[in-house]
């Protein structure tokens, strides 16, 4: 079994994972499909972690989140079924609850459960075709939970690239070489065409010793795969999520805000370069 072709849509789909908890997936998610919106990407975010505080970062309350990724998993509803408008024009999200928890367990006896993520993709590509060009979706974001777990799993098999947020701390490298072994597992057995579309050093202090040797070592473990974009360490992005809005929307001027305005802008030129080569 393969991964999706990147030929027959528009549609890129990037994974934003990393086991170890902490780390910004969520933060990134929310604020990075913000900024690709911002500068006229259309973006669906997938919130694929039992938690859903990406879902709760974008202002859907848990009380109103009628069709989640759960049921996507299990076949009771499609992506654009379970797909609802945020408060950012061309941005929306598939909400997530604590029923994911027991995915495992409903998918047991399911031999292609590692693909059901990857056959959603397949079929909302198919009900994409059929949309207005500014219908559409250029991207998926899948904000996956800080596990290698089912879920994890179906993303990677899902996604065309993987983009890896890690946070300029003390173990920050701690798990990252697990992860690229995972994602060569995958790419060997589930998806040949995933690669790392790049790494995200995260929660950056530029005034501590830390921070600068551990962006060192990222950029000498990663090499090129490491953004230019750096996301600092911002009271105003932590707050967000507490009012329900990303950080463009909280406070657009923040040094947050335009970190991930440039991280946005860094994404597109790569995927472009992606698409030239």
């Amino acid at each position: 079994m393969t991964g999706l072709s990147t030929g027959v849509s528009r549609l890129r789909v990037l994974a934003i994972a990393n086991q170890k908890g902490g780390v910004g997936k969520t933060t990134t998610a929310i604020n990075l499909g913000t900024a690709l919106a911002a500068v006229g990407e259309r973006v669906l975010v997938i919130d694929f972690d039992p938690q859903g505080n990406a879902s709760t970062g974008l202002g859907i309350a848990l009380e109103t989140r009628m069709k989640t990724s759960y049921d996507v998993m299990t076949g009771a509803a499609g992506l654009l079924e379970a797909a609802v408008p945020t408060a950012i024009p061309g941005l929306h999200v598939v909400p997530a609850n604590s029923d994911l928890v027991g995915l495992e367990t409903s998918l047991m006896s399911d031999v292609s459960r590692p693909f059901k993520l990857r056959d959603a993709v397949a079929a909302l590509v198919g009900q994409l075709r059929a949309r207005p060009a500014d219908a559409q979706f250029n991207y998926a974001l899948i904000d996956c939970p800080p596990s290698l777990n089912l879920l994890t799993l179906n993303a990677l098999a899902a996604a065309h690239a993987v983009l890896v947020p890690v946070q300029c701390e003390f173990f920050a490298l701690e798990g990252i070489s697990q992860l690229k072994e995972t994602i060569d597992q995958i790419r060997a057995a589930l998806n040949p065409g995933l690669e790392i579309q790049g790494v995200v050093l995260t929660m950056h202090d530029a005034r501590t010793t830390l921070s600068k040797e551990v962006a060192e070592n990222v950029r000498a473990f990663f090499g090129p795969k490491v953004y230019e974009s750096v996301i600092p360490r911002n009271t105003r992005v932590a707050e967000a999520p507490s009012h329900g809005k990303p950080i463009l929307l909280y406070d657009y001027d923040c040094a947050g805000s335009q970190a991930y305005i440039r991280l946005a802008t860094e994404i597109i030129e790569r995927e472009r370069q992606t698409k030239a080569a």
